[in-house]
């Protein structure tokens, strides 16, 4: 007995008509810059308040990074829980730990971590003050794959829960099968082996050809392991810019110091000027010409930059090779716009505050 599957018009007209509908559908959830008081904060069952500046789970949308705000009362301590996704983490305010994997981290303002993809982890905070962090995940890049798994397990003792996933050792051998065997052992023995603090006390900022001083802050250039987000920090002089440029793929800038404005447009002329201040989010998305912008002449303004850059651009770079996925004006515009970040009287770099 035969079967047939049909939908009644031919394959190109169903995916050119998919492929239309996503886009526009798309293109409603662009957002320039999410402000803080439009992260609206909810109590949860794991003990903190959390607030969604970009993800599904606030109506706004994403395909490979969200973002998060999470707050803990004074003698808060969260459940433990575990996602097959990892996610970086970014202090705002005040003092408090993360355990992962049964290993106790304390932390401060500025300080940042990351959270490996099926690590049990949770939160607390001893002192007497309300913490505030932000957390950006590939949890939506995950759920794009069908492979975005959450498991909470309370207050249950660390010593009873399962281990991260098992995965076989390396064997001898030529053959395509045994080969595989050792290329992902050896990926996964590096991914468990990352880093996973950096304090603010250890940053150093360096000056830049595009006008601004910055410094990693999770990276494999300063070792860490992470499924391909990387978390930079730059500091924009006093009335100063950081030149223009443009790439694929999302990224949040999340203000940490200070005030400013963003020039966005298909064009490196002709775009728009969408204002920020610290506790905002600007989303930087579609390709789109940027350049950050100190509005304030008598101070810096700090601002982290998220981006889904190891994984999906470098991917992006492969299959869209000849084409140029990373742009910025020529050298001779490109210092004209950044001025020589060598002539700022760059402040002592202190801990963040909040408000």
């Amino acid at each position: 007995m035969s079967t047939h599957t049909t939908t009644e018009v031919t394959h190109y007209h169903v995916q050119k008509r998919r492929r239309a509908a996503f886009i526009d559908k798309w293109r409603k959830n662009q957002r320039t810059v999410v402000p803080l008081e439009d992260v609206e904060m909810h109590p949860t069952a794991r003990g903190s308040r959390v607030g969604v500046y970009v993800g599904a789970d606030g109506d706004r949308p994403t395909r490979t990074m969200d973002a998060l705000a999470h707050e803990l009362n004074p003698g808060t301590v969260t459940t433990l829980h575990r996602h097959s996704w990892d996610a970086m983490v970014f202090v705002a305010a005040g003092w408090g730990w993360t355990e992962i994997d049964g290993k106790r981290i304390d932390w401060g303002p500025g300080d940042s971590l990351h959270l490996p993809a099926w690590s049990w982890h949770r939160s607390g905070n001893d002192g007497d003050t309300t913490t505030r962090y932000l957390t950006f995940s590939s949890g939506p890049l995950l759920e794009t794959m069908g492979m975005a798994v959450l498991e909470e397990a309370g207050h249950t003792p660390v010593s009873e829960l399962p281990p991260r996933p098992p995965f076989s050792p390396g064997r001898d051998g030529a053959d395509p099968y045994a080969t595989r065997l050792r290329r992902l052992a050896r990926d996964q023995e590096a991914r468990r082996s990352g880093r996973l603090h950096t304090s603010w006390d250890e940053l150093e900022l360096r000056n830049t050809p595009r006008g601004t001083r910055t410094t990693f802050l999770l990276d494999r250039a300063i070792g860490y392991q992470a499924s391909g987000i990387t978390m930079a920090m730059f500091e924009i002089g006093p009335g100063r810019a950081q030149s223009m440029h443009r790439h694929p793929g999302e990224a949040w800038l999340y203000v940490v110091e200070g005030s400013g404005e963003s020039y966005l447009g298909s064009e490196p002329e002709g775009g728009e000027l969408h204002p920020w201040k610290k506790g905002d989010i600007i989303v930087v998305d579609h390709f789109l010409w940027h350049q950050h912008i100190n509005s304030a002449t008598d101070r810096t303004a700090k601002v982290v930059r998220i981006h889904m850059f190891d994984s999906l651009l470098e991917t992006m770079r492969a299959l869209c090779d000849p084409l140029v996925l990373f742009e910025e004006p020529p050298e001779h515009i490109r210092d004209a716009q950044a001025g020589d970040p060598s002539t700022v009287q760059w402040p002592a770099l202190t801990r963040p505050t909040w408000p």
